[in-house]
């Protein structure tokens, strides 16, 4: 028995230490919430400088003041000038697209988490549920290998593989001058900031083991150096995802037993006041049919508690764990149809995405790639036909 124990023992340290575990599932996360909050900074790009910047209700020495309490992390607090607003937010916005494409995922992962950090720790009334999410998701996409598949470094790597030369370490030009940049920046940076000290503190030391992984990779005589790190690296990236599981469940397990303790939810009738407010109705036709049914208000109103209380309980359970899953997906796809908030929803599924099985992941990866090989084959035989058919007069008349 205790050589069985210890047998399962050994084979569990040895998957979490030599794997990086859920990589479809990481990547899914990274896909989604960067995708999420690129749309969010691209429709509010009218309204940038009253929500973050200058113009803001919520002036810059008012956040000053606050930030000096709290000492929370944000790049604008750095400068009023309106260029380096701009400078951040189109940071902000880059990042998303690069960490979202999967190109240099470790490092855009960082750049991703200073936009997130600097724009919602500069107004810190502006945000929802939804932005509170992708705040702790931007930090813990930081400590993840979220690019192991569908990312431009995942064909890098493939690439790199079948053009190496036996004996030779790998040439990469681009990662050394991003890194020099990157440093000259945290210099710059280090001179700057006179608040959130500790994360500038990790911003150091991610940037010194991305430099150590560098010259390891390149220089190291053995393969032991860069085994250890490989094993570092994965401990984080595990520890990490299960974070990110044990916060999706904490963010469900909360919201359902507060939901309890109100009395609306209680008697069935939560959801009908909501479809109500002007705010949260972009469809008021569809909102006042959904609630002129009492017998379908009770049922989604009892039906978001019970799966919401259910859900952490049911991880174990494969096939309720899936159904629960479903539900909440479609209850928030509801959600941002319904009552108007697409980015909450959107946020939300990206974190419920950790979930879900890789099989499925696998499937649906398949699927898109097909999707987009059909895509790319008909923009190329369009062309060819359109040539073929201003060509083909001339070889009759020839």
């Amino acid at each position: 028995m205790n050589k069985t124990v210890d047998g399962r023992l050994a084979r569990t340290v040895q998957r979490v230490t030599s794997t990086a575990l859920g990589p479809y599932q990481s990547a899914t996360i990274r896909i989604g919430f960067a995708a999420g909050w690129l749309l969010f900074l691209l429709r509010e790009l009218p309204n940038r400088h009253e929500m973050y910047g200058p113009n803001g209700p919520w002036s810059w020495e008012m956040s000053r003041q606050l930030i000096a309490g709290n000492e929370a992390f944000t790049a604008l607090m750095w400068s009023d000038n309106t260029l380096w607003f701009e400078i951040v937010y189109g940071v902000a916005v880059l990042s998303s697209v690069l960490l979202m494409l999967g190109w240099r995922t470790r490092t855009m992962s960082v750049l991703f988490m200073i936009g997130v950090l600097s724009l919602q720790n500069r107004s810190i009334f502006m945000g929802d549920g939804g932005d509170n999410v992708i705040h702790l998701m931007a930090i813990y996409l930081v400590l993840t290998r979220c690019g192991q598949v569908w990312s431009l470094d995942a064909r890098r790597a493939v690439r790199a593989a079948a053009a190496a030369v036996p004996g030779l370490p790998p040439r990469d030009r681009v990662g050394p001058a991003l890194w020099v940049v990157l440093g000259f920046g945290l210099v710059v940076a280090t001179f700057l900031n006179q608040t959130g000290s500790l994360v500038l503190l990790l911003l150091w030391g991610l940037w010194v083991v991305q430099g150590l992984w560098w010259m390891v990779s390149r220089y190291a005589s053995s393969s032991e150096p860069r085994t250890l790190l490989d094993v570092l690296a994965n401990l984080a990236h595990n520890a990490a995802l299960v974070v990110i599981m044990a916060e999706v469940c904490l963010i469900y397990a909360t919201a359902g037993w507060y939901k309890i303790q109100g009395s609306r939810w209680q008697d069935g009738t939560a959801l009908y006041y909501p479809l109500k407010l002007d705010y949260f109705t972009p469809w008021p036709a569809l909102s006042d049919l959904l609630g002129s049914s009492g017998v379908m208000v009770m049922v989604l109103t009892y039906g978001t508690v019970i799966v919401q209380v259910a859900f952490p309980f049911t991880l174990f359970n494969r096939r309720v764990k899936n159904v629960l899953l479903a539900a909440m997906m479609m209850e928030h796809a509801a959600i941002a149809v319904l009552l108007g908030l697409p980015f909450f929803s959107l946020a939300m599924i990206a974190a419920d995405a950790v979930f879900l099985p890789t099989a499925f992941l696998v499937w649906l990866g398949g699927r898109a790639v097909r999707g987009r090989d059909r895509l790319f084959s008909r923009v190329d035989v369009a062309p060819r036909q359109r040539q073929g058919s201003q060509e083909q007069p001339r070889t009759l008349v020839g």
